[in-house]
């Protein structure tokens, strides 16, 4: 009995010491678990703080990318007003310029429907241009004082100003012997006449005596304010 009572005994220390081996073991498994797990977890934090950093990077990224974007919207905005302004100012330009366009076609109808089918007539740059002789206008080459052939012309030339009230008249001698005080004379002439018996406000004429480069005589050129247009594109750019 003491025999089978000791082997019981040394039978259950075995199983104890297996149980004992198993338990260390597992206690060796965990504390490799742990390890693992700890190494883990060190890994984790150490993402989870570049996640922040890239995060905070971003973020501040984020803001400045927003303030530029801000500025260069507000720099787009004011780009897109300034070319809306300059697109009204060209707008204006353009259709006056078509508007004077417009005048030149009528102010040549009425030209030479006035002036009959033997006038001399043209148009360059923008104005119609009629033109006569010096002998026809005053009776020489040297004359100064209308003739009535002249102002009868003359009075012809009035009849279109008056039709086309926004139009202005350039009044040029042409000399070919560079004299230019005659041709002078003779352009004053014309407007003299305008302006004293048919009333053409002398702020619409200009007379001048110029080299007519191998031409001689007088031609009237109609056309519109010029200078009153350069004050209007003026203005157009100043505002």
């Amino acid at each position: 009995m003491q025999a089978q009572r000791k082997s019981d005994l040394l039978e259950e220390i075995a199983q104890l010491k297996m149980k004992m081996d198993s338990i260390n073991d597992e206690v060796v498994d965990a504390r490799k678990n742990e390890k693992v797990a700890v190494t883990k977890a060190e890994s984790f934090e150490t993402q989870v703080t570049e996640l922040q950093n890239a995060n905070n990077t971003l973020m501040k990224n984020l803001n400045s990318f927003a303030e530029v974007s801000n500025k260069n919207s507000n720099m787009v905005t004011t780009a897109m007003a300034s070319l809306e302004a300059k697109e009204n100012q060209l707008k204006v330009i353009k259709n006056t310029i078509a508007t004077n366009d417009s005048t030149t076609i009528v102010v040549l109808t009425n030209v030479k429907q006035t002036m009959g089918e033997n006038a001399k007539i043209g148009v360059s740059e923008g104005a119609v241009v009629v033109s006569s002789d010096l002998s026809s206008l005053y009776g020489s080459d040297t004359g100064t004082a209308l003739t009535a052939e002249g102002e009868a012309w003359v009075e012809k030339i009035a009849n279109i100003l008056i039709a086309n009230p926004s139009t202005s008249a350039t009044i040029e001698g042409l000399s070919m012997t560079g004299d230019l005080a005659t041709p002078a004379k003779q352009s004053m002439a014309i407007a003299t006449v305008l302006q004293s018996k048919f009333a053409i406000a002398a702020e619409r004429m200009t007379a001048i005596g110029r080299d007519g480069n191998l031409k001689e005589g007088v031609q009237v050129n109609i056309h519109p304010d010029f200078n009153k247009f350069y004050l209007m594109v003026r203005e157009q750019m100043k505002n």
